[in-house]
């Protein structure tokens, strides 16, 4: 028996706690149906309310908790709702969403890995049948690029301000990200076969392979880390001779995006145009609410790695038991999944969890319920 598996648990602010709850309820039940050696720890920051009372987001040894963890299940941070109430506790964006990068950069969590998927029952935006064959990686680098924090402001406040904000991208960190794209294509690839299902894409030379990478830039304004990604990713693309690839410019990118989104595989982007693309994609399989999320360290086993689910804190519905746990029981079955590297038995655990969950968007998508009645009706999957 592997030693014990430890996942922090952040609810957050506005419908993170009411679809955490629904997480929480199946990993109860996976425990016991599959054995395993899994236990949890909730806290109550990062969150409006911790900030409220401690005049910050976290403790100033957050990082330092939650690094004792093998994964972090986060619910959302953000305005905490309800709308209705004129007088909450509101901090600005910067602010409340300022954990996350600190996490993200604190464990060096480098890929932000967004499936794209139309599953059966998920609300298909798209008018053209062939939106039903939506199925790409969105991976987005997540350590530097336009996040990473460089900048200020000189005369703040005055007429004469000015504001800085720097990007920084290395060829470490882009040779990492677009190699790891590479892997995962071809990781794609395999699966389909496996599953006797085949995908083509074409080569600029006119082969055709099993899988495709597309590297997204904005090479012709953004000369100069654009030409960074462009580089290593030709390079590259010399290992793996088995791997279909592609260039867009970000916003030929987001036509594309809506007008054939069934023709991209593994896209690989920077951290901001890929939080831009990431959400887009998430709308056309389906919504957010029903799109999960990965902030992954795949080369630092030791440190956790963060699962949030793509949508915010919702703070229209705050409260009410209105919104749709399913992205985040998704992003909990991804979790499962990548904590299989330290137990293997939680592969099966996440499988289930995604069946269940995928079964019920089936059966009930488009129908409106509550967070109670979603979370009753996986469990029960669980439970048959």
């Amino acid at each position: 028996m592997s030693a014990t598996t430890n996942i922090a648990i952040t609810p957050g602010d506005g419908i993170g706690p009411e679809v955490v709850n629904q997480a929480v309820n199946c990993l109860v039940l996976l425990r016991q149906r599959f054995k395993l050696d899994l236990d949890w720890h909730p806290f109550p920051w990062p969150s409006h309310r911790w900030h409220q009372q401690h005049g910050e987001s976290m403790p100033a040894d957050a990082l330092e908790q939650l690094g004792a963890f093998d994964a972090i299940l986060l619910g959302a941070l953000g305005d905490p709702g309800p709308v209705t109430d004129h007088n909450r506790y509101l901090l600005s964006d910067s602010v409340s969403l300022a954990p996350l990068l600190q996490i993200r950069k604190g464990f060096d969590q480098w890929v932000c890995e967004r499936p794209a998927r139309l599953l059966p029952g998920a609300r298909q935006y798209l008018a053209d049948d062939r939106a039903r064959d939506i199925d790409m990686l969105v991976i987005r680098e997540n350590s530097e690029g336009e996040y990473v924090s460089q900048g200020g402001r000189l005369r703040q406040g005055t007429p004469h301000e000015v504001a800085t904000q720097i990007e920084v991208f290395t060829h470490f960190a882009s040779e990492r990200i677009i190699r790891y794209g590479f892997e995962q294509a071809r990781a794609r690839a395999i699966q389909r076969q496996q599953h006797h299902q085949t995908r083509q894409f074409q080569t600029l030379d006119g082969r055709v392979c099993d899988s495709q990478v597309c590297l997204v830039t904005k090479r012709n304004a953004l000369r100069y880390w654009g030409d960074l990604y462009t580089e290593v990713f030709e390079r590259m693309s010399l290992e793996y001779p088995d791997v279909a690839t592609h260039h867009e410019l970000v916003d030929a990118a987001c036509m594309k995006f809506v007008q054939s989104p069934w023709t991209f595989d593994v896209v690989v982007a920077s951290n901001l145009q890929g939080d831009i693309l990431t959400d887009l994609a998430a709308v056309l399989s389906g919504g957010m609410g029903v799109a999960p999320s990965c902030n992954l360290n795949p080369t630092d086993p030791t440190m956790p790695s963060m699962f949030e689910p793509t949508h915010g804190s919702a703070p229209d519905i705050a409260g009410q038991g209105l919104a749709d746990p399913t992205a985040m029981l998704f992003t909990t079955a991804r979790m499962l999944d990548w904590l299989a590297h330290k137990d293997p038995i939680m592969a099966a655990a996440g499988l289930a969890l995604f069946e269940a969950t995928a079964a019920d968007l089936a059966q009930h998508g488009g129908k409106r319920r509550s967070t109670a009645e979603i979370g009753a009706a996986v469990c029960a999957r669980l439970k048959a």
